[in-house]
């Protein structure tokens, strides 16, 4: 029988690799070298609190009233709307400064943005909460097990996002390829807000 720390790992490792608003925001904090341990802590304390929810029975209370996604899915498509629009705008108006170079943001700012990206994405209630809440609790009396695998899971991504996006700074030291990735950046916040809306 596989370990429930083992599959809790393996079942947040699968749903947080993929690319999203918060992956994206943490991949620009570390290539910009700007605050990444407070917004990788962000990032793993938030999961941690939001798979503990889950396994408590939250995703169960969130499942029976949909009315209360229906306003995280139109607040966070406001968001990342938003988000988007300005980062389109670094693309096509930059700066004299590559972002690298520029005066750093402050610490508040940045997390706060790291918290409305996490909090405000309805998505991150469905995969965190509901979805991994209802496999931690599958595994009965190693539902905590697999919770403790899921939380290891999201800080082990977080860092090496977050410290390994240092190594390609190099890559960004012009304009051109910072515009590049905000140019990403944007049309993958403008599609996620947009998707957020018609779904």
């Amino acid at each position: 029988m596989t370990s429930p720390l083992l599959v809790g790992f393996l079942a947040c490792f699968a749903l947080i690799a993929a690319i999203g608003a918060q992956n994206a925001f943490v991949l620009r904090q570390g290539i910009r070298r700007e605050h990444v341990l407070p917004v990788v802590v962000m990032c793993t304390v938030s999961d941690l609190t939001l798979i503990a929810a889950g396994i408590a029975g939250i995703g169960a209370l969130i499942s029976a009233h949909p009315g209360a996604l229906a306003v995280a899915k139109f607040g966070g498509a406001a968001f990342l709307l938003c988000y988007g629009l300005l980062a389109a705008r670094r693309a096509w108006r930059p700066s004299t400064l590559t972002p690298a170079d520029a005066a750093p943001a402050s610490l508040g700012a940045v997390l706060a943005t790291c918290a409305a990206l996490t909090f405000l994405n309805p998505h991150v209630y469905l995969d965190t909460v509901v979805l991994l809440g209802a496999l931690a609790n599958e595994q009965g009396d190693g539902r905590w097990l697999f919770g403790l695998g899921a939380v290891l899971a999201s800080a082990l991504w977080f860092t090496g996002l977050g410290f390994g996006a240092k190594r390609l700074a190099k890559f960004f030291a012009t304009q051109r390829t910072w515009r590049l990735l905000d140019g990403f950046i944007a049309a993958f916040m403008i599609a996620l807000g947009v998707s957020l809306v018609v779904s």
